[in-house]
């Protein structure tokens, strides 16, 4: 009876997280496929749209690589975990998830140094240059992530060093519990990445809301204030609903730390539906936030 609720729990679980993901996927790569075409017909891309193209990239990547981790984990945990398969799923895994997380960071400081308006000296350098800028946070943001991976794939090959029998039929599990020890340097990593990201939002929405304020009580009645009102809006709109989940997921980060080697754990299967609803559900919200791209999705939906 324990083992038939076990193995409906683990039915139940890959059912919900794979709707999850395969929506997140579809979302990310419609994001993917709008900006490609544009790019074809244009020649050209905006630094915004590069961005977008390499957030939807990042994303699709991460959520296809990890519902196939976690699908096997479940599943067919034999074929995931021996050596060299299970170091680089870690690897990737690691790699693009903290990828996403820079590029979604980076999108908002570009909307904030673009239409934010201050009376800055620094600030105004930073306006006419971030175009320029954008290619080195890239760089930065590819470097970061490059960072976790590898230390994520380090952490991942100890344990198949010291035990090279913990992958055998019934005792991966305790290969994996044995692995756990050895995640607190990859979590400060990650954490510090977390923390990093988490402020450059944080202080994006605030100059974006204290900028907003200020052109609402200077504002006249012509028709380019108004619109510059509007894009401050939207842009709002996109960073404060990503701050609201960003906090979210970092507070499952933490979580995550804590309930890291608990097996079928429900706490751990909830911090999983969030973590894989964050991706999807933020690229939707970009997409109604960008009138081109919410066009082309009304298109064709029915």
């Amino acid at each position: 009876a324990q083992q038939s609720n076990v193995t409906a729990y683990g039915a139940t679980a890959v059912a919900i997280i794979s709707l999850e993901a395969f929506a997140g996927m579809w979302i990310n790569a419609f994001l993917v496929c709008v900006i490609c075409t544009a790019w074809v017909k244009k020649k050209t891309l905006n630094s915004n749209e590069k961005i977008l193209l390499l957030l939807g990239c990042s994303r699709f990547c991460s959520l296809c690589l990890s519902w196939v981790y976690y699908f096997l984990s479940i599943i067919y945990p034999n074929y995931l975990y021996v050596h060299t398969i299970f170091q680089l799923a870690i690897f990737f895994q690691s790699f693009f998830t903290h990828c996403s997380l820079w590029f979604s960071a980076c999108l908002c400081v570009f909307y904030c140094i673009k239409i934010a308006n201050f009376r800055n000296r620094f600030f105004n350098y930073m306006k006419v240059k971030i175009d320029r800028i954008v290619p080195w946070l890239f760089l930065g943001s590819g470097i970061l992530a490059l960072a976790v991976g590898i230390l994520a794939y380090d952490i991942a090959a100890k344990p198949h060093c010291n035990n090279r029998n913990s992958t055998a039929q019934g005792n991966f599990w305790k290969g994996k519990i044995k692995m756990d020890k050895h995640f607190f340097p990859s979590f400060f990593l990650a954490g510090f990445e977390y923390a990093a990201s988490f402020m450059a939002v944080i202080f994006s929405a605030v100059f974006l809301l204290f900028s907003l304020w200020r052109h609402k009580h200077k504002m006249q009645t012509n028709s380019m204030n108004s619109l510059s009102v509007e894009a401050h809006i939207r842009a709002m709109k996109s960073i404060l609903s990503f701050l609201v989940m960003y906090s979210i997921n970092f507070v499952c980060l933490v979580l995550e730390m804590v309930y890291v080697t608990k097996k079928a754990s429900h706490m751990t299967f909830l911090i999983l539906v969030f973590r894989y609803t964050f991706p999807g559900v933020h690229s939707l919200i970009l997409i109604f936030s960008n009138p081109r791209l919410e066009k082309a999705l009304l298109k064709i939906l029915p």
